[in-house]
């Protein structure tokens, strides 16, 4: 059962967050509410909605997919939930199944798993594992916050880089030049690309949608070093908002080819389950002049609808204005030549390093 938050009762509570309110998830059958009564004196500022860490005891760390619209199909997630409150986070509902609020619980109830490299090891020495590439970030972001004290990602990528097993990453966080050390390497045997997600040039924008996100020019600066240091780095506009963000998509692509980016990709908001709701509660907030406009425009590349899950569909749209965002990508990234290099991985690298305890080869 999760308590619901109301904006209106003290917006202090919300200091630093991406959401506005904290409702029961879609699995819950009781809800309870929150509200201000008047009681407490209008000097007492209200407790900080602190993070919470919780160690996750799963027992396997590979998970598997088979949507046909997703280039990967094995993937890591070293953290649940994430601490950088982005409003429009399209994992979100995953914290339903842990019975927490997609909401506030979704950025301040956060869950480690700190055996991920153990349990990687293991997976990755069974005589039935098939070297493919291993998705990071694809879920919840694997540079996070907590990533600074937890270290899990890169005690992940030390492992991959032992098993020549390659990786691509995707984060918005500039966190992710302090592994340039393990990524390079990998990257000139053809083990690691990484993509950098740059929602907005907007400083101010960026803090309300991703509050406690790298700002925009330190991402830029994170694409720079990491370009720098030979690894194949790719900017991703993600997610374009209409009437909000989309005006940007050529600045965004502009600024990160200035970096170094030599790839480049786009995804549509997409706001299934809890999310239509959070967001719209957000642009009340923060937007709204634009609200209406902008869900009427979002539903237009959806069917009419304000999320359509359809495969190969549901990140890019359709309708006249999604066609429209298309053709823009299409002639920005041909102006400035990104994508002309396409990056393959090398999957015959995979060899599995000796352990202590292993029998030794006898010399012939």
């Amino acid at each position: 059962m999760t308590e619901i938050l109301s904006a209106a009762a003290d917006p202090r509570l919300l200091k630093g967050r991406g959401a506005r309110s904290n409702d029961s998830s879609r699995y819950d059958s009781e809800r309870r509410v929150r509200f201000d009564d008047g009681w407490v004196p209008e000097d007492d500022a209200p407790p900080p909605l602190r993070t919470h860490v919780t160690r996750d005891s799963t027992r396997t760390i590979i998970a598997r997919n088979t949507s046909p619209d997703i280039s990967f199909n094995q993937s890591i997630n070293p953290y649940r939930g994430c601490e950088h409150g982005c409003i429009y986070c399209f994992a979100r509902p995953t914290h339903a199944y842990l019975g927490l609020s997609p909401g506030l619980d979704f950025e301040t109830k956060l869950f480690v798993k700190p055996d991920a490299a153990k349990l990687l090891d293991a997976e990755l020495r069974k005589p039935s594992y098939k070297p493919q590439v291993i998705a990071i970030g694809t879920n919840t972001d694997p540079y996070q916050p907590i990533e600074r004290e937890w270290r899990v990602m890169r005690s992940i990528l030390q492992v991959l880089a032992e098993f020549k097993n390659p990786v691509g990453i995707v984060t918005k966080s500039a966190l992710i030049a302090r592994d340039i050390d393990i990524l390079a390497p990998m990257a000139k045997e053809g083990l690691a690309r990484v993509a950098l997600s740059v929602t907005t040039l907007d400083k101010g924008l960026a803090r309300a949608m991703e509050p406690r996100a790298a700002t925009p020019q330190r991402r830029l600066d994170a694409i720079r070093a990491l370009s720098a240091a030979g690894i194949p780095t790719s900017v991703m506009a993600a997610p374009l908002i209409p009437a909000l963000n989309d005006e940007e998509l050529e600045s965004i692509l502009a600024a990160a080819a200035e970096a170094g980016a030599t790839g480049a990709g786009y995804t549509l908001l997409r706001l299934p389950l809890e999310i239509k709701d959070l967001f719209r509660e957000w642009l009340e907030a923060h937007r709204p002049d634009a609200a209406k406009h902008v869900m009427s425009l979002i539903r237009s590349m959806r069917g009419g609808k304000d999320y359509d899950a359809q495969w190969h569909l549901r990140q890019t749209g359709k309708g006249p204005y999604a066609s429209l965002i298309a053709q823009r990508f299409a002639i920005a990234k041909r102006r400035l030549g990104l994508n002309q290099d396409r990056w393959a991985l090398d999957l015959t690298k995979f060899r599995r390093p000796a352990k202590a305890g292993d029998q030794l080869a006898l010399a012939v």
